[in-house]
Formats: structure tokens, C-alpha cells, sequence
């Protein structure tokens, strides 16, 4: 019984890490999926923008209208204390996100005005693109770069 004991103790105290991992495997997938969402378009525009796809009206306004959908997300949510890159392999996101969660909303609702503002202005014209993308980057690199583990 004892030989139990310990080898059921010793398994829970390594397996541990697996559970932190699995506990937050749900968050992780969704705000993931809420990035890829925002890259795919942010990529749309991008190449309207650059000249290597030809401007859209209707392609650019769905593109921004995807990025404003994601961007009004609750993504605190999907970051809860332990959920962080340092502890779960596959995040990049810092620990500093739960910690600083007032700082990490105020860079997501930056993301969220630039959005606002690309719905407006993308379905305008071509030129109207490159100040949008200034800003939707511009929203997405400050967050990146105070909330993301570098790859």
C-alpha cells in the first residue's frame, strides 16, 4: 500500500507541469485562433496595400471588418495567471499579461480604435490603405513588444 502511495505521489508531482498545460489548453487555442484571424486579414490588406494584390473595395472593408470582430473580443479572458509562454510550451504570450492586465486591455483596446478606424477608411480608395495598416501595426507591434515572448 505504501509502494501505491508513493509511486501515485510521485506521478501527480510530475505530471504537474502537464496539467498547468492542459488546464489552460483551451485559452491558449482561442486566443491563437484570435491572432490568426487578425494576421490572415491584416495580410489582405497588406498586399492591397503593397500592390501585390489588386485593391478591393469590398475585400479591404471585410478585411477590416474581420480584424474589428476579433479586436472586440474579451481577450483578458483568454489569459488567465498561468497560462503564460514561460509555463505552457506553444504560447508566446509574457507572464506580465495577468500581472499588468489593465496595461495589456488598454493595448488591446489601442488594436480595437484602429480597427474602428480601418472599417471607415479601408473601402475608400488604395491610398487610404497604408495609413490604416500604420495603425493597425502600429497597435499590434506595442503590444508585441511589451506583451510577447520574442520568437
Amino acid at each position: 500500500m505504501k509502494k501505491i502511495v508513493t509511486v501515485l505521489a510521485a506521478t501527480a508531482i510530475l505530471s504537474g507541469g502537464t496539467v498547468v498545460a492542459q488546464e489552460y489548453k483551451n485559452q491558449i487555442k482561442a486566443r491563437q485562433g484570435t491572432m490568426w484571424v487578425i494576421a490572415l486579414n491584416l495580410g489582405t490588406l497588406g498586399a492591397m496595400a503593397k500592390g501585390e494584390a489588386e485593391y478591393d473595395a469590398e475585400a479591404a472593408t471585410t478585411a477590416a471588418e474581420s480584424i474589428q470582430a476579433a479586436s472586440n473580443i474579451h481577450v483578458p479572458a483568454l489569459f488567465p495567471e498561468g497560462s503564460d509562454g514561460e509555463m505552457n510550451e506553444g504560447s508566446t504570450a509574457k507572464a506580465s499579461i495577468s500581472q499588468d492586465i489593465a496595461g495589456f486591455s488598454e493595448k488591446w483596446a489601442a488594436l480595437g480604435t484602429a480597427a474602428d478606424k480601418a472599417v471607415a477608411e479601408a473601402g475608400t480608395g488604395k491610398d487610404a490603405l497604408g495609413p490604416v495598416m500604420g495603425a493597425l501595426g502600429g497597435a499590434c507591434k506595442s503590444c508585441h513588444e511589451t506583451y510577447r515572448i520574442p520568437q
